[in-house]
């Protein structure tokens, strides 16, 4: 019998774990997943701001805990998806969202910066993506992972922004997702990725304050930087049945800024 379009964005009864969840970005995808019914798990390093965040988030009535875990520390991931399974069950959508950034012109770029943006932005998403996949998603042959990309993935920047290293990252993070798709699609497992624009955040504010607000807007056809809820739509679309026939897919939510000629 088809399902109506409620019952297909329907979340109750999953587990969602998401990684750099105590703010910003992934405090807006936990809130998205737990809304349409889903137990969220977050983490990222601080115990603080994930206490604070668990709290935002039970206040809004949803299932949520938190495990502080390093991203780019193997062991830490481990013992993550292992507590996360025992607390809270299997996991059926894991959301790859914890990042870094470093701003320094190519020439001069440290490289211990340089493994430190690709090994939290890259290496961890394989990590867990491989460890869930192992653990929860493999045996069941069903799930979900939404990886956060970058319209920054999508080519250079503008002279005056230096990020190297967190452009290239992003670049591999949507190839990543298209070669699991393309792996892991037999077993069930749906890969995906968000590519937002500027969204005001703490990894964002400093460039925010340099290129100004009023000209980020300008250069964005709808004429706005994103804000708490312009990924929760996306999120719940790729999480949930409403999203069953896609795979492989990046989907910018910037505003239209990737859509204009030239970049």
């Amino acid at each position: 019998m088809t399902r109506t379009v409620h019952q297909l964005f329907d979340l109750k009864g999953k587990t969602a774990l998401i990684t750099g969840g105590s703010r910003g970005l992934g405090l807006q995808m936990a809130h998205a997943l737990g809304e349409a019914g889903a137990r969220v798990m977050i983490s990222s390093r601080k115990a603080d701001d994930l206490e604070q965040a668990t709290t935002e988030l039970q206040g809004a009535n949803i299932d949520a805990r938190w495990v502080a875990a390093d991203g780019q520390n193997p062991e830490d991931m481990q013992r993550l998806v292992s507590e996360t399974t025992g607390r809270i069950g299997e996991i059926d959508i894991l959301v790859n969202n914890a990042g870094a950034s470093w701003g320094a012109p190519a020439e001069d770029h440290p490289l211990e910066a340089w493994d430190k943006v690709m090994n939290l932005n890259v290496r961890s998403y394989f990590v867990l993506s491989q460890l869930v996949a192992k653990s929860s998603m493999i045996p069941r042959r069903t799930g979900s992972i939404i990886n956060t990309a970058s319209i920054a993935g999508l080519g250079g920047n503008p002279p005056a922004m230096k990020t190297i290293a967190y452009n290239t990252s992003k670049g591999a993070v949507i190839n990543f997702t298209r070669a699991l798709a393309c792996e892991w699609g037999h077993y069930g497992i749906r890969v995906n990725a968000v590519g937002p624009g500027f969204f005001p955040s703490k990894m964002t504010k400093g460039t925010l304050e340099y290129l100004g607000e009023d000209n980020l807007k300008a250069h964005a056809p709808l004429q706005r930087l994103g804000d708490d809820e312009d990924l929760k739509g996306i999120t719940l679309l790729f999480a949930s049945d409403a999203g069953k026939h896609m795979t492989g897919q990046f989907i910018a939510i910037d505003g239209g800024v990737s859509a204009v000629a030239g970049g």
